[in-house]
């Protein structure tokens, strides 16, 4: 597990709004496990403004991609394509190429990605494409939002 929990860290090394650590309860880190009601390791608990100080216990997969889900889903900031809040700077600028494009470009630009996800590339590259195809559909979503909200006025 220990191999995947590492590549969750580098994964979300960048991110302002998740953070990932461990603690060593064998060594200097005890009195936080005990602190945390850690007596069983692997332990993994995450830690939101829901579940308070003491967090909660993860008893999801151990592997790096149902890490990585979880994460995702639960405790990272999404990246809004309307106000471009917790976007990075890569987002922001793929946010401003596509964003004058009308709904069914956008459509048919994540569909294109979508089929390259099961191409031979980088981790990293592959990450970036998962995260174009969100952004696309986001984008995508407000403009139909707003196009329906013009509409009913």
């Amino acid at each position: 597990m220990k191999p995947a929990w590492d590549k969750l860290g580098d994964a979300f090394k960048g991110s302002s709004s998740v953070v990932v650590g461990d603690v060593d309860c064998t060594a200097s880190g005890e009195s936080v496990c005990k602190d945390q009601g850690v007596s069983g390791y692997p332990t993994i608990k995450y830690f939101t403004a829901e579940t308070g100080a003491k967090g909660e216990d993860y008893s999801g997969g151990r592997d790096f991609e149902a890490l990585e889900k979880f994460t995702k889903e639960t405790l990272a900031k999404k990246c809004d394509v309307v106000t471009k809040e917790d976007c990075d700077d890569k987002a922001k600028a793929y946010i401003d190429k596509q964003g004058t494009k009308d709904v069914d470009k956008l459509h048919a630009e994540a569909k294109r990605l979508e089929g390259m996800k099961g191409g031979d590339m980088t981790d990293e590259k592959r990450a970036w494409v998962s995260q174009r195809v969100v952004l696309l559909n986001e984008l995508a979503a407000s403009k139909s939002g707003a196009k329906a909200e013009k509409e009913e006025m």
